[in-house]
Order: C-alpha cells, then sequence, then structure tokens
C-alpha cells in the first residue's frame, strides 16, 4: 500500500517537461537500438536464406526458404577452422601479454611515490599522437626477427596506451594510500602488492581492458597482411578477406564468354553460394565476441565510468 501511494505521489510530481523527456529518451533510444540491431538480424536471416533470395534482394528481415547451405559449406572449409584455432591462439595468448604489461606499467604509474612517473606518463601520451609509420614498424618487427611468426600478431601491439591510462587512473581513484602503506608495514614489496592487493581489487578494470584487448585481436587483419607470409599462420580475419575478394565481377566476365550453359550455370550457383557464405562467415566470426560480452558487461560501465575520473 505504501508503494503504490509513493508512486502515485511520484507521477504527480512528475512535471510536463520531464514526461516530455523521458518520452523523446525513449524514442531516441528505440530508434538507435533498432538501428543497431537491425544488421545483425539481417545478416543471421540472409546467412540461413536461400543464396538466390539474398542476391534478389528478397531478404529483408526474417529468413527466405531457410537453408544451413552456407554453414555447411563454411564447416567443409578446411582454412576456416584453420583461421579459427589461429585466431583464437591470437586472442588468448596476446590478451594475456597485453592485460599482464598494461597492469604491470599501470601500478607504478599510478603510484604518487614513483619518481619520473609524469616523464614516463608523457612518453607513452606521446606515442598515442605520433609514431615512426608503418615502415619503420616493418623493419623493426624484421630487424627482432619475429617477421612471419606468431609473436609478430602478438608484440607490436603488446601494449595499448589508452588501457594504461584508463587502469592507471582506475588504480589511483579506487585504491587508498593507506591499503599501500599496511602492505608496507606488513613488508611486502611491490610485486607482493601489485599481486596480492591490487589486482584483486582491480576486477572491474581487469574485465574491461581484457574485452578491449580481446576484441582488438579477435578483429585484428592489418598486421597479418603486412607481417605474416605463411598460410598456417593467418587469421580468421584473413581467410574472410579472402573469401570476399573472390569471383570478382571482372574475372567473371572476361570467363563468361567462353562457357557453355552447363558451365555457366554451374559457376553462377558457385557465385550465388558464394554470396551466402559471405554471411555465414560473419555470423562465425562474431559469435564468440557477443557470446562473451554478456558475462563483462555488468564490469564493463562500471570500469570504465570509474577509470574516466581523474584522481
Amino acid at each position: 500500500m505504501v508503494n503504490q501511494t509513493t508512486l502515485k505521489q511520484r507521477r504527480v510530481r512528475s512535471s510536463k517537461e520531464d514526461r516530455l523527456f523521458f518520452t523523446v529518451d525513449v524514442a531516441l533510444l528505440t530508434i538507435a537500438f533498432v538501428v543497431v540491431l537491425y544488421p545483425l538480424i539481417f545478416i543471421v536471416s540472409s546467412s540461413i536464406s536461400d543464396p538466390y533470395a539474398v542476391l534478389a534482394g528478397e531478404v529483408w528481415l526474417f529468413p527466405v526458404r531457410p537453408t544451413l547451405e552456407g554453414y555447411r559449406a563454411v564447416l567443409a572449409y578446411s582454412d576456416v577452422w584453420m583461421g579459427y584455432a589461429n585466431t583464437i591462439f591470437y586472442a588468448v595468448v596476446g590478451t594475456a601479454v597485453n592485460v599482464t604489461l598494461t597492469m604491470m606499467i599501470a601500478y607504478p604509474l599510478s603510484r604518487k611515490d614513483f619518481i619520473g612517473r609524469n616523464a614516463l606518463m608523457f612518453l607513452f601520451t606521446f606515442t598515442m599522437f605520433f609514431s615512426g609509420g608503418l615502415i619503420p614498424l616493418y623493419l623493426l618487427v624484421r630487424s627482432l626477427g619475429i617477421l612471419n611468426t606468431r609473436a609478430a600478431m602478438i608484440l607490436p601491439t603488446a601494449i595499448g596506451v589508452w588501457n594504461v591510462i584508463i587502469a592507471r587512473t582506475f588504480l589511483q581513484v579506487t585504491i587508498p594510500k593507506e591499503l599501500y602503506d599496511s602492505a608496507r608495514i606488513d613488508g611486502a614489496s611491490n610485486t607482493r602488492i601489485l599481486i596480492s592487493v591490487v589486482l584483486p581489487l582491480s576486477g572491474p578494470i581487469l574485465a574491461v581492458i581484457t574485452l578491449f584487448y580481446a576484441v582488438a585481436h579477435w578483429n585484428s587483419f592489418f598486421n597479418a597482411l603486412i607481417f605474416l607470409r605463411s598460410r598456417h599462420l593467418l587469421p580468421l580475419q584473413m581467410i574472410l578477406r579472402e573469401i570476399l575478394i573472390m569471383f570478382q565481377p571482372r574475372m567473371m566476365d572476361e570467363v563468361m564468354a567462353t562457357m557453355d550453359a552447363a558451365a555457366l550455370e554451374a559457376m553462377t550457383r558457385r557465385e550465388f553460394l558464394q554470396a551466402l557464405l559471405q554471411y555465414a562467415l560473419i555470423v562465425v566470426a562474431t559469435l564468440p565476441v557477443l557470446v562473451a560480452y554478456p558475462f563483462a558487461q555488468k564490469y564493463f560501465v562500471r570500469g570504465v565510468m570509474i577509470g574516466a575520473i581523474k584522481g
């Protein structure tokens, strides 16, 4: 009874301006939700629709003449699974290296008793605005002897300065100086403080930077395009890129004139299947990220907001 009375009072107190604001707010958020959701639904629907319907533009929202032909083709394409395995390796190992180095850098930079931390922070921030460029980076990777190796996909992006700034600010705001002093009195070293004090209290920011790094590794293809030559090292995004550039219309025009009706029909069918395969590959490539995101979502907003507050 009390809750109902309180609710009625709140409704009475709300002004016309408040109701107008919430109405506009809900309308804008609904539009944004539809704009974001529709491409996902369209891709999933296209991936399980008849390829002729997809190329004819018959698929708008729901699947048309559903078929799993695209996914069967994906399962039969061995290079996709090779790329999948490589991408999982790069994402897992690379994220572990990223998070470890980021926290090892963010911890001393968050300590006010660390001499020279402002100068180091300036050097880190400088690299966000200025870099040597692609050619010096390539020469550096080659001189390190990691060209065309798995390390070329991990070491050049081992640290993200933006994530270091977020983690450092989070530690400054969240962990009080008294905890450091107490650990020092107990005889703990900086390594012990980092492992036993800082990391257990850094769950939100660890989840945030882990998600950032993992998504970046999962979507990465440029480093593979520049540094990798062996096919067995290529990530999933490179395999997807190869499929997307196959069967260019110019190439089709060159051979269509020399084909008989049966061969032309077979090539047309393969072209339709290729279009369906593209949508199926997009679903396969993005599904792990979409599945993993809800588990880190509860930490995501909190970690970013706390890390964005200047201490």
